[in-house]
């Protein structure tokens, strides 16, 4: 009998479920694409249901794919999407999900600078407030939903929704809740005065009882069971931040390693002893009880191209991003090429900003278009490194995962920005390996992540080596790309005032 754990990884746009084996063999992959409800400009919301169905249908299908061979599951392990909040009613039904892109509470986040709190704050939680930032959202919601905030049970995120779906048990760890500024770092637990900072105290009692995120908190009801097929009984851990678990998914644990991850956000870390830096970064998380991650990050990545070839794909179905990088992989570099900000979900966490190309000229080809996206997504990520650099948080190199890694030019294209060797991991699904890592540990497959790790993750042989003369070529472009943000900026603030 194969032995084998289920990984489960929830971001905003898709639901994956990866069955690995002990060596962290992929045995079987099922997604189910998730959809963003918009009801206002600025709002990004996914009902729990949604996520519901989404692990239902994708973890039967994973199911299905080995349902002749004779493998065992010995553990469920889930990652999510950080920040948002989802929310269950008094009884424990669903009651509204808002997702890590949402806008709506700027405002709040502006509010909170001018009265001085955002520094309080950060001091406390090491997190600086952002509009989805989730103790943001909920201020958000006491202040202007009351009546929904009345009828709140319970607060949860992403993964832990899935948990409460698979075991029913309420439960949430302290990488995504670190991560999404719940945390007092000094007594790393919910903290009564942090949270009247963003005047919700109230909620104190409404937060999920924290864990490790490879403590088995349940066991797969008789109802999930019936529902994925999976059998009754197996343990269920409580799971980790998204970011964290692509970390560990990339073999990044160990102090000094670095882990980019290029999907729906740009996430750009660092493993540290302690979160003592220079200046303060975006966000702090927790790597097992000892280590600390630090967290450059925006939603500036790779969902611009997924939105590119949503809204302007030339009608070839099936090939996608590949399709993309082999039209760009053809574009000779010129000083003369577009510009291109990647702002689609106004990814600047000081300000409003927008997505836009600049430098269009008639003569341009929807090939030069995707150049600048390409490059403009990594100028973005090469921003936040240029921050955690400012920040005296050193490395040498990183690992490269999410949709940009699956890219033939791509891995290439951050080696040159960025100045730096670039691995890439040979699984593709890291962020589900960091889960179902998780839960080989939480069922005593392996010590610890590391443990897991040296087993389970592997990465290409040879580093990507910077290109000294492509280096030369984008340098100026991305100092041209950071002017144009600075002049820009004073627009899209005169913009959101006229609207």
């Amino acid at each position: 009998m194969s032995r084998c754990l289920l990984g489960i990884d929830a971001g905003n746009t898709m639901i994956k479920a990866v069955l690995f084996d002990l060596a962290g063999t992929v045995l079987a992959v099922a997604e189910c694409a998730g959809e963003t409800h918009q009801p206002q400009p600025g709002y990004a919301e996914r009902p729990i249901e949604d996520i519901y169905q989404g692990v239902t249908q994708a973890v039967r299908a994973c199911l299905a794919q080995v349902s002749q061979r004779n493998v065992q599951v010995l553990a469920v392990g889930a990652a999510g999407h950080g920040n948002g909040v989802y929310a269950l009613d008094k009884q424990g039904r669903p009651l509204l999900g808002i997702q890590s892109i949402d806008n709506r509470a700027h405002e709040r986040v502006q509010q909170l600078e001018l009265e001085g709190r955002d520094l309080v704050i950060y001091q406390r939680s090491l997190q600086k407030p952002w509009p989805a930032a989730t103790p943001v959202l909920v201020s958000w919601l006491k202040r202007h939903q009351p009546e929904v905030y009345a009828h709140i049970g319970h607060f949860l995120l992403a993964k832990d929704v899935i948990a409460y779906f698979l075991s029913g048990v309420i439960s949430s760890d302290y990488s995504d809740a670190a991560g999404a500024g719940l945390l007092y770092y000094a007594s790393r637990d919910y903290d009564r005065e942090l949270m009247a900072l963003y005047d919700i105290e109230d909620a104190l009692p409404l937060l999920a009882p924290l864990n490790e995120s490879c403590d088995v908190v349940g066991h797969i009801t008789a109802q999930a069971a019936a529902l994925t097929g999976l059998p009754v009984g197996i343990p269920v851990v409580a799971g980790i931040f998204d970011v964290v678990a692509s970390a560990v998914g990339s073999g990044v644990v160990n102090t000094g390693e670095a882990s980019i991850v290029a999907g729906t956000w740009s996430i750009n870390q660092v493993v540290v002893d302690k979160p003592d830096y220079l200046r303060p970064v975006f966000m702090n998380s927790i790597i097992e009880r000892d280590r600390y991650m630090a967290i450059e990050a925006s939603a500036t990545s790779a969902a611009n191209l997924d939105w590119f070839l949503r809204e302007f794909d030339d009608g070839r179905a099936g090939q996608g991003a590949a399709r993309s990088s082999d039209i760009v992989a053809h574009v000779t570099a010129n000083k003369a090429l577009p510009l291109y900000h990647p702002y689609l979900y106004s990814g600047r966490k000081e300000g409003l900003s927008k997505a836009g190309f600049y430098g269009l000229g008639g003569w341009h080809t929807r090939a030069d278009m995707l150049y600048a996206l390409f490059e403009g997504v990594t100028f973005a990520h090469r921003a936040h490194i240029d921050r955690l650099r400012a920040a005296g948080i050193p490395f040498e190199k990183a690992t490269l995962s999410g949709g940009a890694a699956r890219s033939c030019i791509w891995p290439q294209m951050f080696a040159d920005v960025l100045g730096i060797p670039i691995n890439v991991t040979e699984c593709k699904e890291t962020g589900a390996l960091g889960a179902a890592i998780c839960a080989g540990v939480g069922v005593g497959i392996w010590q610890d992540l590391s443990a897991g790790v040296a087993q389970a993750v592997k990465v290409t042989a040879r580093p990507l080596l910077p290109n000294p003369e492509q280096f030369a070529f984008h340098e100026p472009r991305y100092r041209l790309f950071k002017k144009l943000e600075t002049v820009m900026a004073g627009v899209w603030q005169e913009d959101e005032e006229i609207l």
